[in-house]
């Protein structure tokens, strides 16, 4: 956490990175209680088609317990993979 509401990913987002990358950013949105968060993606130095996966468990998370998750700064690859898997809309800022 960076500072209340605002987290930053500074890792890779790959395969071998998800379980415990997914586990750690749902720690950190427990621990801050803010209901919105921003997730800054900047630091992300590798990503997948299993950083998208951890993405989107974030949004499920946060949309299950009525708290809503602003993603800035998704890498390129990230976009690229939810772009043609048609998955966009989900990362996109859904906060009304």
């Amino acid at each position: 956490m960076t500072a209340p509401g605002k987290i930053a990913v500074n890792s890779p987002m790959t395969f071998q990175d998800a379980p415990r990358l997914c586990a750690a950013g749902i720690a950190c949105f427990i621990r801050d209680g803010s209901p919105l968060m921003v997730v800054d993606c900047a630091g992300v130095t590798q990503a997948d088609s299993s950083g998208l996966a951890v993405l989107i468990e974030w949004r499920r998370w946060a949309h299950q317990q009525g708290r809503h998750l602003k993603f800035v700064n998704l890498p390129a690859q990230v976009s690229a993979i939810a772009h043609l898997s048609e998955v966009s809309e989900v990362l996109a800022d859904s906060v009304a």
